[in-house]
């Protein structure tokens, strides 16, 4: 009785499969061209791995607005780190052993270490589009500050980080002043990018105290002597969540 009805639902699956394998494709291309950089020596396994930990969640984050608006759409995203997730748990368990991916994003090339960090990394990928998608910036915001914040902490403050905090001998200034900048100018892009596509409504005149305030309280939480307790990639984004609730909801 109505032909074109099953159209559109063809068109608006075909949207989400696509939105999926595109953004598989860039992260996997994303993997490639840091690994391949420090296999190459042209840059350093460390930095490597910090670009892999930035880039990641960011074209993860930026990727999607290109979903439909179906209800369904957080899921078929939420499905490309979950598939990195499986990566991560079959390489750290050692059922497997994928070289390139072991040495992009440990430390010290220990496949166990991908249980950890990493994992929480993906999983917080996860969390952030089934719980606030595009409509919140809550979940912008804590990928803006886990990725680009805490990313551009470890390398500024592995180079330029000689004078440390004095409550934590492991972090500077120079790492923390940069998550405290960086967090904060990537998170009012991001949050601007989203409201120019019409996914958020913002009072800017509000909003960006509001994001100084939650940088800063994510910033204060890295800083702290806590990462053998709670990982960076878990107390870190957890702490923007709460705050961030806190700040819009009120």
């Amino acid at each position: 009785m109505y032909p074109f009805a099953n159209l559109g639902c063809l068109s608006a699956g075909f949207n989400l499969c696509f939105g999926s394998c595109f953004l598989i494709c860039v992260l996997v291309l994303g993997y490639d061209v840091t690994d391949s950089l420090g296999l190459r020596k042209l840059i350093g396994q460390g930095l490597s791995r910090k670009l892999v930990h930035i880039l990641s969640g960011l074209l993860f984050l930026v990727s999607w607005p290109i979903f439909s608006n179906s209800p369904k759409a957080r899921y078929f995203a939420a499905f490309v780190p979950l598939v990195n997730c499986l990566r991560l748990l079959v390489n750290g368990l050692s059922l497997a052993s994928d070289e390139g991916l072991i040495k992009s994003v440990t430390r010290e090339g220990d496949p166990l270490e991908l249980l950890r960090g990493p994992l929480y990394y993906v999983l917080i990928l996860i969390l952030s589009a089934l719980v606030f998608w595009r409509e919140s910036p809550i979940g912008v915001i804590s990928l803006a500050m886990m990725c680009a914040g805490d990313g551009i902490a470890d390398i500024i403050g592995r180079r330029y980080g000689s004078m440390k905090i004095p409550y934590n001998e492991h972090k500077s200034l120079a790492g923390s002043m940069s998550m405290l900048v960086f967090g904060f100018l990537v998170s009012i892009g991001m949050l601007y990018y989203y409201s120019v596509l019409g996914h958020v409504q913002l009072d800017w005149a509000s909003t960006l105290p509001r994001v100084a305030f939650i940088s800063f309280v994510a910033t204060l939480v890295e800083s702290l002597p806590i990462t053998k307790v709670v990982d960076d990639n878990i107390s870190v984004p957890l702490a923007t969540m709460a705050v961030a609730f806190f700040t819009f909801h009120h």
